[in-house]
């Protein structure tokens, strides 16, 4: 017989990282480089499920930007590997069900110091900020829910996508439970961690619903976990690994191209109609001083679903623009909105419009897409107008994150070295820690959740009360110091200004 094959990774300065696996290879750490390496020894009845580049050689070669695939035959014939009961937690961001739900979920939103980042003096003001903001919004937002049907269709379609995805799991052999938590609304994260203990879960893979990685989506999710794991001394034990983004993975790039080619064929014109990628904005501070990489992500995963197309001989011009920017901060651009009249300034008269940051249809689908920008589209001279759905129960897509959570098995509780900031990484990058610490070193205390805000005499009430009182008194003593006016003067207690 012949010996066990051994493939190595290198882990060299530059971006270029990736590794070669097969979801039943064992960590061989017999083996030395000039580099850090991690080693992975292939069993002689496996073939390699994995690749790092567009071309085939006899050693896998590291290729930045390239499309990494995986090969399902494979992952359905194999038995499932170790002992214990295997969990998946889907995360993503939630949304408000009813009308009534809208301003406690805006409050949980911006009370998140992932969404608004204030300075470590203003910290306090946080919660009552937030409030400020959820008031003042939940009018015009009640009005966009109300437009798509009264509440936003989120959870029933990530229900959909995990009962889909536990399907897909037990076909190719791996009977996991598949829980989901959302961050801002029920089922809150906590919820579904709790059920995760009530199972006995004693391996989980975390997967965020978010293509790219970013701090204000996956990572803010992220660091609540690592606040619920630390107080917790079952999840403390129970090993876990996270798949912080898959925007490179084959199937989901091979998803996005057929529901893209499919609405192409729907206009009169295909080959005259501009592709308009339309992303979830981040402020621009996120990615120049935090680090966050989703820019990054986002711009290769464009580039990669535009050469799967080009494979097809779908040439289209395409343009990617970032949307949902709020308040007066400067957010990544171009903007979709000023994107869109500069197209039509051009004389651009066709669009597919292509969600690509969203894998579920919501508000930002439906209202933002759909009749916001569609009516700035028509008003701006562009005559044409479509937009790609979201992926969905798609099962191309579904199938692919199935091979996803098996491919990252091998790595719960035991992670292989790997280069954070490359971002190259098939599945999966790290622990939650391990994520957080390259990815936000900036970690902040994240407040609980609210369900409903609690007016009068609670224990919520009385701390925003003494927050704003504190703040009144603050601006009441700098009034009093520059003018030389004021109660405090009056009583003797600051002397007069003479």
């Amino acid at each position: 017989m012949a010996p066990p094959v051994i493939f190595c990774r290198e882990i060299s300065p530059s971006p270029a990282n990736c590794t070669s696996y097969s979801p039943f290879l064992q960590l061989d750490t017999q083996c030395t480089s000039s580099f850090a390496v991690s080693c992975l020894r292939l069993p002689k009845n496996c073939s390699l499920v994995a690749r790092c580049s567009l071309k085939w050689s006899e050693k896998p070669s590291i290729m930045p930007g390239a499309l990494l695939t995986s090969n399902p035959q494979q992952l359905s014939t194999n038995p499932v590997f170790g002992e214990g009961k295997i969990g998946v937690l889907l995360l993503n961001l939630g949304g408000p069900e009813t009308l009534e739900d809208v301003q406690p979920f805006l409050f949980n939103l911006f009370a998140d110091p992932d969404i608004i980042r204030l300075p470590r003096l203003f910290r306090f003001l946080q919660r009552p900020l937030a409030q400020f903001i959820s008031v003042a919004r939940a009018p015009k937002s009640k009005e966009g829910y109300a437009s798509i049907g009264g509440g936003s269709p989120l959870r029933r379609i990530t229900d959909a996508q995990a009962e889909a995805l536990r399907k897909a799991l037990w076909e190719k052999n791996v009977p996991a439970k598949v829980y989901v938590g959302m961050r801002y609304w029920h089922p809150f994260t906590e919820e579904a961690i709790e059920q995760i203990k009530r199972d006995g879960i004693t391996k989980l893979v975390v997967l965020p619903l978010y293509p790219q990685f970013s701090i204000s989506t996956s990572g803010s999710s992220l660091r609540l976990l690592e606040s619920i794991f630390r107080e917790d001394e079952y999840l403390v034990n129970m090993q876990h690994t996270v798949i912080p983004s898959w925007y490179q993975r084959e199937g989901y790039i091979k998803a996005m191209a057929d529901l893209m080619e499919k609405e192409l064929k729907s206009f009169e014109h295909p080959e005259e109609v501009m592709i308009f990628f339309s992303a979830h904005g981040v402020p621009l501070a996120y990615v120049e001083e935090a680090g966050d990489p989703y820019k990054a992500e986002m711009e290769e995963c464009v580039d990669l679903i535009m050469e799967e197309l080009e494979k097809r001989r779908v040439h289209n011009a395409y343009t990617l623009a970032y949307q949902s920017r709020v308040g007066p901060v400067e957010w990544l651009k171009p903007y979709t909105d000023e994107t869109i009249i500069e197209l039509g300034k051009k004389g651009v008269k066709s669009i597919l419009a292509v969600p690509i940051s969203f894998v579920s249809e919501h508000i930002e689908t439906l209202e933002e897409i759909d009749v916001e920008y569609k009516e700035l589209a028509l008003e701006s001279g562009i005559q044409n107008w479509a937009r790609v759905p979201a992926l969905g129960v798609e099962p191309t897509f579904i199938s692919d994150l199935a091979d996803a959570v098996i491919e990252s098995l091998p790595y719960v509780g035991a992670m292989a070295v790997s280069n954070l900031e490359a971002r190259q990484s098939l599945v999966p990058l790290g622990s939650v820690e391990e994520l957080l610490a390259a990815y936000d070193s900036q970690r902040r205390e994240l407040p609980p959740p609210v369900t409903v805000w609690e007016w009068g005499w609670t224990k919520s009430a009385e701390t925003w009360n003494g927050r704003a009182a504190m703040l009144a008194v603050l601006v009441l003593l700098v009034l009093e110091v520059t003018t030389g006016e004021g109660f405090l003067h009056q009583w003797g207690i600051l002397p007069l200004f003479r």
